[in-house]
């Protein structure tokens, strides 16, 4: 398996401060993964429930840790299902929702 793309796995935490707010923390873990685009019975399948299929990320199974949401080339995709694969692999399949803004989740820096 080629793991040459990178995505950021991305999950939240909240945490109240001294003066009992409380503060959305923006947790991103860089991970290697292979990705493709879901096959043509995933696409139409997703599409009869609802859902907007469109990547399917390979990762090392021990990189993930129930995220909901993967960032790849700037945009935010949620994880709609998952499939433990041999090799110690996991299969994430996302779908790009309408209405969910990137700008809720800062950008990830880009190496110059």
């Amino acid at each position: 398996m080629d793991r040459s793309d990178i995505i950021y796995l991305v999950e939240y935490n909240q945490e109240q401060d001294s003066l009992g707010i409380w503060h959305k923390n923006i947790i991103k873990s860089k991970v290697f993964c292979q990705v493709v685009s879901v096959n043509q019975t995933e696409w139409y399948e997703g599409s009869r429930k609802g859902l907007n299929p469109q990547f399917r990320f390979t990762v090392f199974r021990y990189d993930y840790n129930g995220q909901e949401r993967v960032e790849y080339n700037g945009e935010i995709y949620t994880i709609y299902r998952t499939y433990v694969d041999k090799n110690e692999t996991i299969d994430l399949y996302t779908e790009l929702k309408k209405g969910v803004p990137s700008a809720i989740i800062p950008p990830t820096p880009q190496p110059v």
